[in-house]
């Protein structure tokens, strides 16, 4: 009987502490983060859009795609498909995506198709792509669009992002999309 008394007390402290405490601490220190942890928004004419920070699926022709989601790019339960790469399914799927993407840009060689366009990263909400990744597309975007393929791929360099230390350019696609719909 003492041994449940301690077992039951030690329960409810863990309540408490991971349930309560925890929560209401994490809460108090996102307060202090960039739009106080509810996530950095992109807006246009004062309306959200989306999240800086999270993918969103663009597949028509006259926008940039970004990354594959493995999980249809839903944030509530984020997560790669836990497949090996030499996975059959896994290694059918990145093909058909590439024969997907070759329909749609039939000037491109498999060889010039960068990864991140074919391959989900591992949240399967990678809001980024590589500057390749971006700019294999601008002919496709400028023909859908009416622009010429210079002012496209102008707006791609303009947005891309350079580490200021370690790490690799990245072009956020939502961001680069709603720079797009502005541009005339």
């Amino acid at each position: 009987m003492k041994n449940t008394f301690s077992i039951v007390k030690f329960t409810l402290l863990m309540v408490v502490l991971l349930a309560v405490v925890y929560p209401l601490a994490v809460y108090g220190i996102a307060q202090f983060a960039p739009n106080q942890g509810k996530g950095e928004t992109v807006s246009v004419n004062g309306k959200v859009v989306g999240y800086q920070k999270i993918g969103q699926k663009f597949d028509k022709s006259n926008y940039f795609w970004g990354r594959p989601s493995a999980v249809d790019y839903n944030a509530a339960g984020s997560g790669a498909s836990n497949k090996g790469a030499n996975n059959k399914e896994y290694l059918d799927l990145v093909q058909k995506r590439i024969d997907t993407f070759l329909i749609v840009h039939p000037y491109l060689k498999k060889s010039e198709i960068p990864a991140d366009l074919v391959t989900a990263s591992g949240s399967g909400l990678d809001p980024n792509i590589s500057p390749q990744a971006a700019l294999v597309q601008v002919k496709r975007v400028a023909k859908e669009r009416k622009l010429s393929e210079d002012k496209v791929k102008a707006l791609v360099e303009s947005k891309i992002n350079t580490p200021t230390v370690m790490g690799t350019a990245t072009v956020n696609v939502l961001e680069l999309n709603v720079a797009l719909d502005a541009l005339k």
